[in-house]
């Protein structure tokens, strides 16, 4: 079966988000663990999370993601900033035992002229003071397009925080194919050659979740500009591949692209048709 679901809101709550996934043919999804653009983050009612976790056992769910806030910047330059961003972290890997969630994913941050060392540095020493050993969830560093001084545009420079993190055995990666594409892999002509090279250089073991998204973007251009599936620089044949690799089929996919819930229910019965059972 194809693991596949898109970002939902959640503002009505766990459950509605499930059910919210169901209808559009989903049987996973991926939220914010907070406003993305920083703030407070949504009170758990135990019912509720209760609640969701019988629906996705009912309804054979794959894991779901949260997804930490856009300004949760770990390395930042500002003291400020980056003492809000690891609290966020904090904040959110306690909550996250308390629903059915065993992935969050984060964007590594920018050094913002730094350089990529110090980020580096940065970003471990945070998560290394976040992550606690009977944490159930495991921590996803997202692959980035390297737009500015964003960190994790190479398979290296997330290599670089996984290695300096005391639990890495709790730390995995989230590949996003418009972020990768951008970055310079050529997911399109090559895909087995980029898998090849995140299991040298990761370790394929690691890969935990997929973002699937077509790019408004040439290769290599570092934009990260999500395309709807189908109609960007990555096209709808070399996306069935994605979902239909050996190496890749079996993961949770999470649809990004500029889409309602209708519309991403669009491309899930595409990618569903296209999905070798």
């Amino acid at each position: 079966m194809l693991n596949i679901g898109c970002h939902l809101s959640i503002s009505d709550g766990y459950e509605a988000m499930g059910r919210e996934a169901l209808r559009i043919n989903a049987n996973t999804f991926q939220f914010f663990s907070r406003n993305p653009r920083g703030g407070k983050a949504k009170d758990i009612v135990p019912e509720d999370s209760v609640a969701l976790k019988t629906l996705m056992s009912e309804n054979s769910f794959a894991p779901i993601l949260a997804h930490a806030s856009y300004t949760m910047n770990l390395c930042s330059a500002d003291e400020k900033v980056r003492g809000f961003a690891k609290t966020c972290l904090k904040e959110d890997l306690q909550k996250l035992m308390l629903i059915p969630c065993g992935l969050y994913n984060f964007h590594p941050g920018s050094h913002v002229g730094q350089g990529v060392e110090k980020g580096t540095e940065l970003i471990s020493e945070a998560l290394n003071e976040a992550m606690f050993p009977d944490m159930t969830t495991t921590v996803l560093l997202e692959t980035m397009a390297g737009k500015g001084s964003e960190i994790g545009r190479s398979f290296e420079e997330l290599r670089g925080i996984i290695d300096r993190a005391s639990l890495n055995e709790k730390i995995g990666v989230c590949l996003d194919t418009c972020h990768v594409f951008d970055a310079g892999y050529d997911i399109v002509n090559d895909l087995d050659g980029v898998l090849s090279e995140f299991d040298r250089v990761i370790g394929i073991d690691r890969l935990k979740a997929i973002h699937l998204n077509d790019s408004m973007n040439p290769l290599g251009s570092h934009k990260d500009r999500h395309q709807k599936i189908g109609q960007g620089n990555i096209g709808l044949d070399a996306l069935v591949r994605v979902i239909n690799h050996p190496v890749l089929r079996d993961l949770p996919f999470f649809l990004e692209t500029p889409n309602d819930n209708d519309g991403y229910a669009e491309e899930i019965k595409l990618l569903r048709e296209r999905y070798v059972n």
